[in-house]
């Protein structure tokens, strides 16, 4: 998903822009015809031609995008890899420090918006692990590519005017104005149309500021999650025991039933006590089938899941706001036998594959594609599947030697 500051000249800006556009492949007559068709709506949608002329001069398309469009882990990655990356050790510890550091703030955010400081910084760790990565794709050239090429472009086009809206206002210097290859900016990556109707100057300081200020950010995160219909008095959902030969065809998310109902069917908690009487109807979910991890989710999860359409992505918000309250990881073991790895682990697995003489580039924690061919090097060599994926099996091994 998804800061005020006075209008520049345009020279200013111009100078500002330069050297991101300098960097971008020469310009695509196509992509120069596809944005000059992007003018008359979007001075339709509030953006003045000389602010379109200004923000898009030179303007030329990073197709890299257009990859990452078509590969969202959450959506690709095997359920324990994604969580093992997002909800280990390190981002609950420091999670725990951001409820310490920010404790009056988010009391202030709980009082006004309804929204338990535990959620609202599992946001902010998934989002952009307490602010150390916001992303560095200069919005106007992402959004620009996505509005012209791949697959949704209606949505991106939309995201694009409100990106130059907020660039025409003021609100933040275009160099600033860097994210996510999708477009989405911040402490908690607001997409452009989301920071125009819901961020809030909650510092007090006159401008709603979610790259710069945490406070704003943490506010307008709870006034999203208040907005998309939070429940102060439910828990997101927590995870149950189902009845051996339990049919989990035609459940989910949006499947909701009563407590009363999900009892009735020998469903309980995970621990064996009966589920609670004074919670709402609630999905029941199981991202990895029958016999892996299974949970009841409310009113809550949904809100969650509205930051970004994944239950994946939410299950891992989710979790990570249990963690942040001294809850333990999942009873129920993923149905595997080789789980995945925590960011530590993969940093760990990459300084091995170097020791190995692999050339994989810097360890940062990211299995791209040059680790992902050493991996499938040593599987080969050890006789493992030489799938490319990094999980437990393979670092023991390497461990070894």
């Amino acid at each position: 998903m998804t800061s005020l500051r006075s209008p520049l000249l345009l020279s200013a800006v111009l100078l500002a822009c330069a050297p991101v556009w300098a960097q971008a492949p020469a310009a695509d007559r196509g992509f120069d015809t596809c944005l000059n068709s992007l003018r008359a709506p979007a001075s339709a949608a509030g953006v003045r031609d000389a602010a379109f002329t200004q923000f898009t001069q030179g303007l030329v398309p990073d197709m890299t995008v257009i990859d990452k469009l078509n590969y969202q882990p959450e959506f690709r990655t095997a359920i324990w890899d994604y969580l093992a990356g997002l909800v280990d050790g390190q981002r609950v510890d420091e999670g725990l420090a951001m409820l310490k550091q920010h404790a009056d703030t988010l009391a202030r955010v709980q009082a006004r918006y309804g929204v338990d400081p535990a959620t609202v910084v599992a946001v902010w760790g998934v989002e952009s692990n307490y602010g150390q990565t916001f992303g560095t794709s200069p919005l106007v050239q992402s959004l620009g590519t996505l509005s012209c090429y791949g697959r949704r472009q209606g949505y991106f086009r939309t995201e694009l005017f409100a990106a130059l809206r907020i660039l025409q206002a003021g609100h933040i210097a275009p160099e600033r104005l860097v994210g996510s290859w999708a477009g989405a900016f911040g402490h908690t990556q607001f997409m452009p149309s989301t920071f125009e109707r819901l961020a809030v100057d909650f510092d007090g300081d006159g401008r709603a500021d979610l790259m710069d200020s945490a406070p704003d950010a943490l506010a307008s995160t709870a006034n999203y999650l208040a907005r998309a219909g939070w429940q102060s008095d439910q828990p997101w959902g927590f995870e149950v025991k189902l009845p051996r030969g339990f049919n989990t065809s035609n459940e989910g998310r949006r499947t909701k039933r009563t407590m009363g109902d999900w009892a009735a069917r020998g469903v309980t908690r995970v621990d064996g006590s009966p589920l609670p009487t004074s919670v709402g109807a609630a999905g029941l979910l199981t991202p990895a089938g029958a016999t892996g991890p299974a949970f009841l989710v409310l009113r809550n999860f949904d809100a969650i899941y509205s930051y970004n359409a994944s239950e994946s992505y939410g299950l891992a918000i989710a979790h990570l706001s249990d963690r942040l309250r001294g809850g333990g990881p999942f009873v129920t073991p993923w149905p595997t036998d080789d789980p995945g790895l925590s960011r530590a682990e993969r940093r760990e697995l990459q300084t091995l594959l170097i020791l190995r003489g692999h050339d994989i580039g810097e360890v940062d924690g990211m299995l791209g594609e040059r680790s992902r061919v050493a991996i499938r090097a040593e599987q080969q060599r050890l006789g493992h599947e030489a799938s490319g994926r990094g999980g437990q099996k393979l670092l023991k091994a390497l461990r070894g030697g």
